[in-house]
């Protein structure tokens, strides 16, 4: 793939770059099984790339649970199992080779639905972060996806008009988030055929 009509590239982390969608299923599951709230596996598909708390704030609001434990709590929670088992599940994904084509060729960020430490450490894992000049996580924005702002703060940080940036992404809202912020969008499922693993 030639990309030499932009000025930059982004990547999303999780099912774009990253294959990382079994730890997160893992992860997801062993938190709504622990706050007891319902596991619908098309929905949680559809909200790939959504902050945690944000995704829990849907779920409960969805289900009408009952819950006496606290966001921060439960995002805490999620964020422990995600640690305890990152190793035994992410790895690159085809995308690296890419990302490793373009390195010093054109400035390149992770934009994602994560929080920048937890992306920080899986890139740094699958030997990707010395690929990329920025990582721009959930926490860095007031809104995340599918608003356009880690996009846009991407282009930011890299100098470069958001017109002539060009996002990688698995997930809808992200797409949804790329063409909002004025950028071209591959789906890497159609492009690539990468799918992510992530309650299927």
């Amino acid at each position: 793939m030639v990309l030499d009509q932009y000025s930059a590239i982004i990547f999303d982390m999780d099912g774009t770059l990253v294959d990382s969608g079994q730890l997160h299923e893992v992860a997801w599951t062993e938190t709504l099984n622990r706050f007891a709230i319902p596991i619908d596996r098309p929905l949680m598909r559809s909200l790939a790339g959504v902050p945690t708390k944000q995704t829990i704030a849907m779920l409960i609001e969805r289900f009408d649970c009952k819950v006496d434990s606290p966001l921060d709590e439960m995002n805490h929670f999620k964020e422990q199992v995600v640690r305890d088992n990152i190793h035994k599940y992410v790895k690159p994904t085809q995308l690296a080779e890419l990302a490793k084509r373009y390195h010093g060729v054109l400035p390149m960020s992770v934009g994602t639905g994560a929080y920048t430490d937890e992306a920080e450490v899986i890139l740094e894992l699958c030997g990707l972060r010395k690929l990329l000049d920025y990582v721009v996580g959930a926490d860095q924005v007031t809104k995340p996806k599918p608003a356009p702002d880690t996009f846009l703060r991407c282009a930011q940080l890299m100098g470069q008009p958001a017109q002539q940036c060009v996002v990688f992404e698995d997930a809808k809202l992200g797409i949804q988030a790329a063409i909002a912020a004025g950028m071209d969008a591959i789906d890497v499922l159609t492009a690539f055929q990468i799918e992510n693993e992530y309650f299927l």
